[in-house]
């Protein structure tokens, strides 16, 4: 089966609220895809209906060119986390893992072998009722494995993982993506995705706002951007405001600059007599990157505190 999900103008809507509008994208193979966006974007909705468990007013979403729905063995071909507290709290971890093997007639083996890939061969035989947050995630993507699947779906696999277990979702995303699979990860840590995924599709309004590479990503919210270091601050800003330049307090002493190139922000300060101490070409985020694309999608926006 080819590791691929294709999403195609899906159009949904609840009454008078469009959910979906003409969402469009593909996940390829080997490579982590993170699926990003404003709450109300469209996220679960779409995996929803990559799934079958929703249906659409228009458009097509298949897995390895086939419906979800078609499959006769759905394991077998996709893997999915869409909430890791779905699970019966009287039973043992592996015996959460043993009911869903045994629905797509795969062997008991495969459970132990999948709890031992996600680290939880020690606590397997334990009330999954009793697991840390961080441990039902894990249970979860042990689930989305069993059938050793071309193609995974994940959403927020890293909530309530410690530092470590993020660091291990990290790695082990990626592994399974080098082995071929296609990996659609849906969260709102972008830390977090930036060191993970190769490929970003954002999302707004229940469109595609973006689908790029992170690094193309990132390199477009940075250019032309400057990172200026001054105890002028005031004096600094004025100048490079006369000259249009778009100036943002980012700490007490430093300034992000958009707008102007770094030898330009010199001779500006250079001529108005401003003293810095340092200016280098900025490196955005992708959290920054995110954010501005997404400023105009973001349903519910808090008053900011004045700093």
């Amino acid at each position: 089966m080819e590791a691929t999900i294709e999403v195609n103008d899906l159009r949904k809507a609840y009454g008078s609220t469009v959910a979906l509008d003409g969402m469009t994208f593909t996940v390829a193979p080997g490579r982590v895809t993170a699926f990003v966006g404003p709450n109300g974007a469209g996220k679960s909705t779409t995996m929803r209906v990559v799934l079958g468990l929703d249906r659409v007013d228009a458009g097509t979403a298949l897995v390895g060119g086939r419906p979800y729905r078609s499959l006769r063995t759905p394991l077998r071909h996709v893997g999915a986390l869409l909430d890791a507290s779905a699970l019966h709290p009287a039973r043992s971890g592996r015996d959460h893992l043993l009911w869903q093997a045994h629905s797509q007639g795969l062997r008991g083996q495969r459970v132990d072998e999948v709890l031992k890939l996600t680290g939880l061969a020690d606590v397997g035989r334990r009330r999954a009722g009793g697991y840390s947050l961080g441990m039902r995630q894990r249970l979860g993507v042990a689930g989305a494995l069993l059938g050793d699947p071309p193609v995974l779906m994940l959403d927020e696999p890293f909530n309530g993982l410690d530092p470590e277990g993020i660091r291990w979702m990290r790695g082990f995303l990626r592994a399974l993506a080098a082995e071929g699979r296609a990996v659609l990860v849906s969260s709102h840590l972008m830390s977090e995705l930036q060191d993970t995924a190769g490929h970003l599709v954002v999302v707004g309004r229940g469109k595609v706002v973006a689908d790029t590479s992170v690094a193309d990503l990132i390199a477009a919210a940075s250019s032309d951007r400057v990172t200026l270091r001054t105890v002028a601050r005031t004096e600094a800003m004025t100048a490079l405001a006369r000259v249009g330049a778009t100036v943002a307090v980012t700490e007490r002493d430093t300034l992000t600059v958009d707008g102007l190139p770094a030898d330009r922000v010199v001779t500006v300060l250079s001529e108005a007599g401003v003293p810095f101490s340092e200016i280098a070409a900025h490196r955005a985020t992708l959290e920054e990157a995110y954010m501005e694309l997404t400023k105009d999608a973001v349903e519910f926006r808090a008053t900011e505190v004045a700093r």
